[in-house]
């Protein structure tokens, strides 16, 4: 059983792992940490004689969280393998691996990774303006960016595109986010004039094979790693200091709908948040514009 359940167990955890590294942008230091919270978790189930890790329940992760308690180790450390083993197994509900996830009754850990940095308009503009337009993976690799800014959707969601899924005339795009559920998102009147020069003068050139919105060079579908090095790329070209991955077009997206005055609610279906409280979590970057309109407006401020 050993060989197989390593070799089993070893492919959901390297497939998570580049997951987390494509959606959230994280150092390799933490993708280390992930790594082995998780093979850690592997180990102790294969010691309790279950046969795969993605079959653990419930009960199996609160008697590894007991475990650890029982060796002696700091809440934090605790907290973060907690994290871990919740994020590993989000990652395999999403892919459809299982049916449902067993972390949903374990409590919130008190420490979550941080927030991608926000770029600025400024900074914005610098990076959409970086790709060469004047060929056709220029023009696709600006239709990345202005998407993904004009809509904030996961990098997960935008390879998933299809043509159909686009309405020029009502402005919106169609996509399945998070546990299959569709949404509708608008898309402005600058994206949707970028997509219309994409597909007027540079995805046939592409020779696509497939009807994606998104394809390489090679006219198949794009991929998640793909459009992660893409961005990278156009974030260095553009003098960018900042780490900037896909999740952080999306970070930015909602960060400047807030400072503009939209409410949480509205924001919160864009995303496709089951949750509000997940929405709330971009509102910590307007502490600064909420502290500026008190002193401008209340009369003791």
């Amino acid at each position: 059983m050993g060989s197989s359940y390593k070799t089993k167990s070893d492919i959901l955890i390297k497939q998570f792992i580049q997951y987390i590294q494509v959606e959230r942008g994280l150092s390799a230091n933490t993708l280390e940490s992930y790594s082995r919270d998780v093979r850690d978790f592997a180990d102790f189930l294969q010691n309790s004689s279950l046969e795969l890790v993605s079959e653990a329940t419930y009960l199996n992760i609160a008697e590894y969280l007991a475990h650890l308690h029982k060796s002696g180790l700091s809440s934090s450390t605790i907290d973060r393998k907690t994290d871990s083993i919740r994020s590993f197994f989000r990652f395999l509900t999403s892919e459809r691996q299982i049916p449902k996830d067993p972390t949903k009754l374990i409590e919130s850990s008190r420490s979550w990774s941080k927030l991608p940095s926000v770029l600025s308009i400024e900074e914005i503009n610098s990076l959409l303006e970086q790709p060469d337009i004047s060929k056709p993976l220029g023009l696709r690799d600006r239709v990345i960016l202005e998407i993904m800014y004009a809509t904030g959707l996961r990098v997960s969601e935008i390879v998933e595109l299809k043509l159909t899924d686009l309405n020029s005339e009502l402005g919106y795009l169609r996509c399945s986010g998070k546990g299959n559920k569709e949404r509708i998102v608008p898309v402005g009147s600058k994206a949707l004039k970028v997509i219309k020069n994409y597909l007027d003068s540079g995805r046939a050139l592409l020779k696509p094979k497939n009807d994606y919105l998104l394809i390489n060079y090679k006219g198949e579908k794009l991929t998640r790693d793909g459009i992660r090095r893409i961005i990278q790329q156009l974030a260095k070209s553009a003098n960018i200091s900042k780490k900037v991955t896909p999740h952080t077009l999306r970070h930015c997206f909602a960060t400047h709908l807030l400072e503009r005055g939209a409410d949480l609610r509205s924001l919160q279906e864009m995303l496709g948040h089951a949750d509000i409280s997940t929405t709330q979590i971009y509102t910590h970057v307007n502490s600064k514009m909420l502290k500026d309109v008190h002193q401008r407006f209340h009369p003791r401020g």
